[in-house]
């Protein structure tokens, strides 16, 4: 564990700038067509609940990162597979982001270029950053942040000022059935993005803040979850319930729709920004994760030393992960969301907490009993 600071506004401008990332690339929730961006807050309340079982554990150990507190709570030969299976996890994720940014830059903008040489370019400026501990990067996150926000803010306007806005393709509201929207939003949009915050036990013991922690977390969830039903209903409004959910990327295909007096237009490079923006911020979280938590289990006193090594493993892994694009896909939206994130994001936190709790408690138990002993011997 580096020796590092950050402040709780640096931590809120990182978990925005992370929940946003690779969600602005797919439709969120499409499948629940106009109601996409009500399934999305309600995803967002479910990520509040992750989110506090996250807290409850950063409690119990406020010192200690998710690959530590594992081992305190499972003992030791247990608590390191738990914990090398988070670091493969985090290290598979990052694999994912890299595949999905570098496969829409190919086919956005540089068509030519093979995918190997778009995401080691990609890589290596992340491990860079990595390199340099979570200060720095948490430095870079706030310019990040003032950028994106005035892109989103003028993307916002220019869609305001062309008048392509209907609300008429929001209608109806509600055409899911209340159970069906709640299940979808447990079942897929919970664990991307909002699950993924689970990264961020390897980074909360780094707040000088502690103490805030709880409102920092509820507060960049909420306004990263505003903000991608804010995107999700304007693509609908703009774009019609078809094309936003056959579209490969329906913000791009609004951006591109965008025409003001006449001129103004093909304004693809606010989707290039966005995208180089989301992209370098969630893979760098995740290969600082990774990297960090590798170094706490295997004991390595300078994990920077470990950034090269792991940023090659993301890098093969992005590779060979999927044969193509829409086999990527298919499996992020069908097989991962179950199979992996579930148990990583939800089951194996929850039974942590669970035995977190039973065993301060029994601490404190003992510990009482002992300060109640001795007062009764000085007696």
């Amino acid at each position: 564990m580096e020796k590092a600071n950050i402040s709780g506004y640096q931590l809120f401008v990182l978990i925005f700038l992370f929940e946003m990332g690779s969600a602005l690339l797919v439709p969120l929730a499409g499948e629940a067509k106009q109601a996409a961006w009500l399934v999305i807050l309600i995803a967002m309340v479910g990520g509040f609940l992750l989110f506090f079982i996250y807290y409850g554990l950063f409690q119990y150990y406020p010192d200690q990162l998710l690959t530590e507190f594992v081992r305190s709570i499972l003992g030791n030969f247990l608590g390191r597979i738990v914990a090398f299976l988070y670091i493969l996890y985090f290290i598979y994720l990052a694999a994912r982001v890299l595949r999905d940014f570098g496969d829409t830059l190919l086919t956005f903008a540089y068509p030519h270029i093979p995918l190997f040489a778009a995401n080691a370019a990609f890589i290596l400026v992340v491990v860079y950053t990595v390199r340099k501990g979570v200060e720095v990067l948490t430095r870079t996150g706030e310019l990040f942040f003032v950028l994106e926000n005035l892109l989103l803010m003028t993307f916002f306007l220019l869609i305001v000022a062309s008048g392509m806005i209907h609300l008429n393709n929001l209608k109806p509201v509600i055409e899911m059935n209340v159970t069906e929207m709640v299940k979808m939003a447990f079942t897929k949009t919970i664990f991307f993005p909002f699950g993924e915050i689970i990264s961020f036990l390897m980074i909360f013991p780094y707040l000088n803040e502690p103490k805030r922690l709880k409102k920092i977390g509820i507060s960049s969830i909420a306004a990263a979850g505003i903000f991608l039903a804010l995107i999700m209903a304007m693509n609908i409004a703009v774009l019609g319930v078809d094309l936003t959910t056959r579209s490969q990327y329906p913000l791009l295909s609004l951006i591109q729709s965008i025409e003001v007096a006449g001129f103004l237009e093909r304004l693809d490079v606010y989707f290039l920004f966005l995208l180089m923006i989301g992209g370098f911020i969630k893979i760098s979280v995740f290969t600082y994760v990774a990297v960090t938590g590798t170094a706490n289990v295997f004991n390595v006193k300078q994990p920077s030393r470990l950034a090269y090594p792991v940023g090659f493993v993301i890098l093969l892994c992005s590779i060979i992960i999927a044969s193509n694009f829409t086999e990527h896909m298919h499996e992020g939206l069908g097989a991962v969301p179950i199979y992996i994130h579930l148990p990583f994001q939800v089951i194996i936190p929850l039974l942590l907490l669970i035995i977190a709790f039973f065993k301060n408690r029994k601490k404190k138990k003992g510990q009482h009993q002992n300060k109640f002993q001795g007062g009764v011997d000085q007696k």
